[in-house]
């Protein structure tokens, strides 16, 4: 314990340096605002002769205030696409009418959509059945008789 109380300021180098270095292990650009805010510390504890408690507190403001700017300036995981049911096709189905290929017996059947086979779960329905899609539950469409 006598060792870190007489490293100083540099403590704070060493903290910023190891949750950079998480940050390249584990990346998720969370520890990298950390890092930068235990930097700064140690850059603000050269400058002025702070006690550790002020510096813990001058810690969690700069880490509180570097973590809202980095959640301002990354880009969100939201991006518009051309394409918004890339990767999630069932949901396009939602509110469509399509023709049963095979009975539905047993609240199971299927239907054939573009060139895709898929398994729908509604009420027992004849093959040729008209069924409008009301809901996807992973790769089975919940179906309902059309009007």
């Amino acid at each position: 314990m006598n060792f870190l109380t007489q490293l100083g300021v540099w403590n704070w180098f060493i903290l910023g340096g190891l949750l950079l270095a998480v940050e390249v292990l584990v990346p998720g650009a969370f520890m990298l605002w950390l890092g930068l805010a235990a930097i700064a510390t140690g850059i603000i504890g050269f400058i002025l002769p702070l006690s550790w408690q002020i510096q813990i507190v001058v810690f969690a403001v700069l880490s509180v205030i570097s973590v809202l700017i980095g959640r301002k300036i990354q880009p969100g995981a939201q991006v518009d696409s051309d394409k918004p049911f890339l990767n999630r096709r069932h949901d396009a189905f939602v509110g469509r009418v399509f023709t049963l290929e095979e009975p539905i017996v047993h609240g199971n059947g299927r239907i054939r959509i573009d060139d895709s086979t898929w398994r729908v779960s509604g009420p027992d329905c004849p093959a040729g059945t008209r069924v409008r899609v009301e809901k996807a539950d992973g790769a089975t469409l919940i179906v309902a008789k059309a009007s």
